[in-house]
């Protein structure tokens, strides 16, 4: 009962990452950024990004369900969901989001500037 749990191996391999083998060495195998890189901004925390998916939902289902309303006044209410949902998470899944977090690694990238800039003084 009070074995020693066996150690994992290495993580499985990611099928949109490069193979460890063509990496040139075991910074670069471990994620390591290259010297030369200029740092990009952190990833949001998850309440961040709780933030952004509300902020590009949101008014895609007010805006739409309004639109969509009075074309399906005596539609089961399932129906309507199924219709906006159709409409509004394409829409947000490949075109807003990207764009919202785009402009969030932008203001982020910002940010850091400006706080490497102010203790610079």
């Amino acid at each position: 009962m009070t074995e020693k749990p066996t150690e994992h191996g290495p993580p499985a391999q990611n099928a949109d990452t490069r193979p460890t083998e063509a990496l040139p060495d075991a910074a670069a195998a471990a994620g390591a950024p290259d010297p030369g890189e200029a740092p990009g901004p952190p990833k949001p925390n998850i309440h961040v990004s709780a933030l952004i998916v509300w902020l590009t939902i949101f008014p895609l289902v007010a805006i739409f369900g309004t639109l969509l309303a009075p074309m399906m006044p005596d539609w089961h209410p399932v129906l309507r969901a199924f219709v906006l949902t159709l409409i509004v998470v394409p829409i947000a899944a490949y075109w807003l989001m990207p764009q919202m977090f785009r402009w969030y690694a932008a203001f982020a990238r910002h940010r850091v500037a400006r706080r490497a800039n102010g203790s610079a003084r």
